[in-house]
C-alpha cells in the first residue's frame, strides 16, 4: 500500500539486458539488426519472462528492464535465456549474432507510475556491463538467496567499485550445469568473419597537447582519415560514432577489435604546439597482435594534409589494397589547402554545436574567417549558413533568407555532394516555410551522410514541428547515440514520448537529457542552453525545486536571452505558475522569430496555461504577426 506523501518502495529482483555490439551490428545492417531484435523479443525472450512471472519494465534499442518477485526466478530465467539464444544464433556468422549480457541483483527501489529506480536499478545495470557475452554477473545478495536451488554454479569474481555505487558489491558470474550449452573460452586470437577481413576502426587520436582546448583538432584529424578511408570500395571502416564511443577509455585491441567485428585497429596520438604538429599513429592487426605498421610525424602544421594522406596511403599499402582511379582522387582531395582555414573551420564546428548564442555568433567568426582564408572551402560556406539560421532565433531581421540561401548554393556549387550543405539548406527552406523542400534536402543529408549529427538533429525537429512524433523518435535516437554529449535531443525525445503518452519513455529520456546537460553545464558554466533545456526535463520529472534554480541560473547566466525566457515560462507552465509563465511569454513574443513563433502555437508545454485569455491574446498578437505583409 502506498502511503500518502511517502515514496513507494519493494524489495525485488532486477534484471538488466544489453545487446553486445550493438552499434557494430547497427552500422553493418540497421533494418536487419531491428528485425532479428523484435523477432527475438516478440518469440523467446518476452515468453521467457512471462513464463518466469517477470514484468518488463522497459525497452530500449539494445537494452531491456525487467523486475521479478522471486530472486530463483529471475536467475532461471536469466538461464533460460542465455541458453535459447545461443541455440538460436547457432549457425549465423558473428556479424548477425544477437548476444546478451544480463545483470541481476536483489535490493530496494522505488515505484512510481509503473516504472523502477533506485541504487537496485543501477547496480543490475553495472552488474550487465561486467557480465561476458551471452554470460550472467549477479551480486552476492542473488547468489546467497538463489544457493544450491537451480542447476547452476556461481564464480567468484570478488569485489568490485561499481561507478556512483557504494560500498563495492561482491560480484559473481554463473556457470551453467549444461557443459554442452557453456560459452567457449575467448580465442586467443580474433577471428573475423568472411567479408571482413579488410575491415578497420580508427580509434579517436589522443590530444597530447595538454590543453583541452585542443581536442577539436584531435577530433577532427580522427574524422577526416575515417572519412578518406571509408571512400576505399573494398575497405569495411567501423563509423565515427561507434568508435568515440571508446574516446578517453583504456585501449584493448583485441577486445574492441572482437566487440566491433573488425581485423585492424588503427590508434594514434596528436600534439599541436604552435606552429609544429607531432602525429604518431599504429596499425595493428588484432588477429596476431603485431603492429603492421607505425611511424611518427614532426613537421610544420601545414603539413597536415599531406600528414592525412600518407597515414591513409600507408593504411592501404600495408593491407595491400589496389585502389580504383577515383579512390585515389577522392583520397587525394582535400577540403581545403588551407590549414589555418581548416584550424578554424574546426573550431567553428565545436562552437556551433553549443546551440547558444553567443557561441553560435563565434562559431559563424570562425566560418567567416575560414572563407576569407580559403574562398572555395564549400565546408565554411555550408557553417556560415547553419550558424546563421540557429542565430534567427535571437536576431532575425540580422540574418535574411536570401543571404543564408546564397551560402548553402555556394557550398553546393562548390562539392554537390556535401552532406552538411544539404542539411544547411534544408534547415533555412523551414524557417522560410518550404516544408516539401526541406524534407528532399534533409534527405538527401542523411542519404549521403546517414552518420551526420546535424542531418539526424534537423530532420527530427522537422518532423516534430509537423507533430510526426514517431517518425522523429529514429533521428532523435541515432544524433543521440552519435554524440554521447548531445543533451537537445534526449530532450526532444523526452518530448515525442510525451506527445504519444509513452509515460516510461518520456521519463527515461528526459533522465538521460538532465544527466547529459549536467555534464555540459559541468564544462561550460557560462553556457545557459544546458540550463534551461534540462530545466524542461526537470520540470516534466516533477523536481520543482531544481527546474526553478536551473531556470534562474540560465537567466542569470544571459538575462536577454529569449531562448532561455521561453524555455523557462514552458517550465513555469509545467509546474503550474501559469502568472510567471504569461510574464515571460508577453516579453518572448514581440521578440522571437517566425520559425520560434510557430513552435509557440503548438508546444504541448504551454497547455496548462493555453485557454487562459492572456494567452489568447498572444496567439492574437502572433497571428497579426503572421498576416502582415513582409
Amino acid at each position: 500500500m502506498k502511503i500518502e506523501g511517502l515514496l513507494e518502495r519493494r524489495l525485488t529482483a532486477i534484471l538488466a539486458a544489453d545487446v553486445v555490439g550493438y552499434s557494430r551490428l547497427m552500422g553493418t545492417d540497421e533494418a536487419g539488426t531491428l528485425a532479428a531484435m523484435k523477432r527475438h523479443r516478440r518469440e523467446f525472450l518476452e515468453p521467457k519472462i512471462a513464463n518466469h512471472k517477470g514484468r518488463i519494465v522497459k525497452l530500449a534499442g539494445d537494452s531491456m528492464l525487467v523486475e521479478f518477485s522471486s530472486v530463483v526466478n529471475a536467475v532461471a530465467c536469466a538461464a533460460e535465456i542465455q541458453r535459447g539464444m545461443l541455440a538460436r544464433n547457432e549457425g549465423l556468422p558473428r556479424s548477425r549474432r544477437i548476444e546478451l549480457r544480463i545483470g541481476i541483483h536483489l535490493g530496494d527501489v522505488i515505484v512510481e507510475d509503473g516504472d523502477i529506480f533506485g541504487d537496485g536499478v543501477n547496480v543490475a545495470a553495472r552488474l550487465e556491463g561486467l557480465a561476458e557475452p551471452s554470460g550472467i554477473a549477479v551480486s552476492a545478495s542473488v547468489r546467497d538467496h538463489v544457493g544450491s536451488r537451480l542447476d547452476l554454479g556461481f564464480v567468484d569474481k570478488g569485489e568490485h567499485a561499481l561507478k556512483n555505487i557504494a560500498p563495492s558489491v561482491r560480484v559473481y558470474t554463473i556457470s551453467f550445469g549444461d557443459v554442452a550449452v557453456q560459452k567457449p573460452a575467448e580465442p586467443a586470437t580474433v577471428t573475423v568473419e568472411p567479408g571482413y577481413e579488410l575491415s578497420v576502426a580508427v580509434l579517436p587520436f589522443t590530444n597530447m597537447s595538454h590543453d583541452p582546448e585542443q581536442e577539436y583538432f584531435s577530433d577532427g584529424i580522427t574524422e577526416d582519415i575515417i572519412t578518406d578511408l571509408s571512400k576505399i570500395s573494398r575497405l569495411h571502416v567501423v563509423a565515427r560514432n561507434t568508435v568515440f564511443t571508446y574516446k578517453g577509455k583504456p585501449v584493448k585491441v583485441k577486445q574492441i577489435a572482437q566487440e566491433l567485428g573488425v581485423r585492424f585497429i588503427l590508434e594514434g596520438s596528436v600534439r599541436k604546439v604552435g606552429e609544429r604538429v607531432r602525429i604518431t599513429g599504429q596499425l595493428i592487426d588484432a588477429q596476431t597482435g603485431g603492429h603492421l605498421w607505425a611511424d611518427r610525424y614532426d613537421r610544420e602544421l601545414t603539413d597536415i594534409f599531406m600528414i592525412q594522406d600518407e597515414i591513409t596511403h600507408a593504411i592501404v599499402d600495408q593491407l595491400r589494397i589496389k585502389l580504383l582511379p577515383e579512390e585515389k582522387k577522392a583520397i587525394e582531395s582535400d577540403p581545403t589547402t588551407s590549414v589555418e582555414a581548416y584550424t578554424y573551420y574546426l573550431r567553428g564546428r565545436q562552437f556551433s554545436r553549443t546551440w547558444t548564442r553567443s557561441y553560435l555568433l563565434l562559431a559563424r567568426r570562425m566560418f567567416l574567417k575560414a572563407v576569407e582564408l580559403d574562398p572555395n572551402y564549400a565546408r565554411a560556406y555550408a557553417g556560415i549558413a547553419e550558424c546563421e539560421c540557429a542565430i534567427r532565433d535571437w536576431h532575425e531581421k540580422e540574418f535574411p533568407l536570401d543571404s543564408i540561401f546564397d551560402m548553402s548554393a555556394k557550398a553546393l556549387a562548390l562539392d554537390p555532394n556535401l552532406a552538411e550543405a544539404h542539411a544547411s539548406r534544408g534547415l533555412a527552406l523551414t524557417h522560410d516555410g518550404q516544408t516539401e523542400e526541406a524534407g528532399r534536402e534533409f534527405r538527401q543529408a542523411l542519404a549521403l551522410e546517414p552518420s551526420l549529427y546535424e542531418a539526424n538533429l534537423y530532420y527530427g525537429r522537422f518532423l516534430f514541428a509537423q507533430g510526426r512524433f514517431q517518425e522523429a523518435i529514429g533521428f532523435f535516437e541515432r544524433a543521440a547515440e552519435i554524440r554521447p554529449d548531445d543533451y537537445f535531443s534526449p530532450i526532444h525525445l523526452m518530448g515525442c514520448y510525451f506527445s504519444l503518452g509513452m509515460e516510461p519513455e518520456r521519463q527515461r529520456w528526459a533522465r538521460i537529457g538532465i544527466e547529459r546537460a549536467k555534464s555540459a553545464l559541468e564544462r561550460h558554466p557560462e553556457n545557459a542552453s544546458p540550463a534551461h533545456r534540462g530545466a524542461l526535463a526537470l520540470a516534466h520529472m516533477g523536481e520543482t525545486e531544481r527546474a526553478k534554480e536551473w531556470v534562474a541560473r540560465a537567466l542569470a547566466i544571459d538575462p536577454d536571452d529569449v531562448v532561455a525566457q521561453y524555455n523557462a515560462a514552458c517550465v513555469y507552465s509545467l509546474l503550474g505558475e501559469g502568472e510567471r509563465a504569461l510574464d515571460l511569454l508577453e516579453t518572448v513574443v514581440p521578440q522571437s522569430s517566425s520559425y520560434h513563433l510557430h513552435w509557440f502555437k503548438q508546444d504541448s508545454d504551454l497547455d496548462p496555461i493555453r485557454d487562459h485569455p492572456r494567452f489568447q491574446a498572444l496567439l492574437d498578437e502572433i497571428k497579426d504577426c503572421e498576416d502582415a505583409p513582409r
